[in-house]
């Protein structure tokens, strides 16, 4: 639409759509609505004619497979706010925390070692999904409450992880914003029900998927009205073994050019190892990554889960000084409790 079209002149767009059989999704921006059309049949929203529009600048043909989390329909560099603190747009999030909530020591221990170096969320499992049924398999509800008195001492939003559309409602009291991990990217169920909600989504990378994938994953959680959504490369599974995962750094500059998401990297889960996690983390920044997700834990040593790739809370300050040099060279700045200027 045109720079100042009105309301009504967009709800006529809107309903000019909808008849013909499309479903119409508004993107409101600061001074441009941008009206996505989706429907089966490319040909009949063509013939509608709707450059003659009162308010219509112009239309454009998507022609990939991912509409509405397309750079074409949104342009790139969207900006996701979570309680209020920017990811994407010059805005640098940093996503800290233990992997699994374990215990209340250790989950507000962590949490106040996240907050003092300057975290933006932080994460914690309160359900986790393991490859081994006998491994921890998180607290559950009991996770959520200790998840809920962090944030109530440290003032830090919640990002935890969703498994399963039965433990929604539980996760939405609490989550500031709704993890979907690796396993879960084409649970396209569960992507539905989230869609439909209005809480951030940090959408995975499946080990096994393509970029494309991953975006139509994405795809399934917008076309339901949520666009509230940040990418998460984690590492993909390769035939090397000399890390947990093979970390494709690639894919943050390949998503970026073709959607409008920011895209966060996940080190600690690619490496595997807690003395890689940092220079993975400086390649992410470098590359162009939007924020970082890490898992810090008190005592990595005695740690229910992933302790071999989690990051002391004691010289998690000094590691995240390290990895802040690189954030001042792209020019970005740490989305933490301080403003950000989006986009300086």
């Amino acid at each position: 639409m045109q720079e100042g079209a009105t309301e009504e002149q967009v709800r006529h767009v809107v309903e000019r759509i909808e008849q013909a059989g499309a479903k119409a999704h508004p993107s409101r921006g600061e001074f441009v609505t941008v009206i996505g059309a989706i429907g089966d049949d490319r040909e009949i929203v063509a013939s509608l004619q709707l450059e003659g529009e009162p308010g219509v600048e112009k239309v454009v043909p998507i022609l990939k497979p991912y509409k509405l989390v397309s750079s074409d329909f949104r342009g790139r560099d969207a900006v996701v706010e979570v309680a209020g603190r920017p990811i994407g747009g010059g805005a640098f999030g940093l996503i800290a925390g233990p992997c699994a909530v374990e215990s209340r020591e250790q989950t507000l221990a962590s949490a106040r070692a996240c907050k003092a170096a300057g975290a933006t969320l932080l994460r914690g499992g309160a359900y986790k999904p393991r490859t081994s049924p006998y491994a921890f398999q998180g607290l559950g509800k009991e996770g959520l409450e200790i998840l809920a008195e962090a944030r109530e001492e440290t003032g830090l939003p919640i990002c935890t992880e969703l498994m399963d559309v039965r433990q929604l409602e539980d996760v939405l009291e609490v989550a500031d914003m709704i993890q979907l991990g690796a396993r879960n990217m084409q649970n396209f169920d569960l992507l539905r029900e989230v869609g439909r909600t209005s809480t951030p989504v940090l959408l995975k990378r499946g080990m096994a998927s393509t970029v494309e994938e991953w975006l139509l994953s994405a795809e399934y959680i917008a076309r339901e009205g949520n666009s509230s959504i940040v990418l998460c490369e984690r590492g993909i599974r390769t035939f090397e073994t000399a890390t947990r995962s093979t970390l494709d750094i690639s894919s943050v500059p390949v998503a970026k050019s073709l959607s409008s998401l920011p895209v966060m990297v996940d080190p600690s889960h690619a490496a595997g190892k807690r003395d890689l996690i940092l220079p993975m983390a400086r390649a992410a920044v470098v590359a162009g990554a939007d924020g970082l997700i890490v898992e810090v834990h008190p005592a990595p040593e005695n740690a229910l889960c992933d302790g071999p790739q989690a990051l002391h809370a004691d010289t998690f300050g000094a590691w995240v000084a390290d990895v802040q040099r690189c954030i001042d060279l792209m020019g970005k700045v740490l989305s933490g409790d301080a403003p950000v200027a989006v986009g300086a």
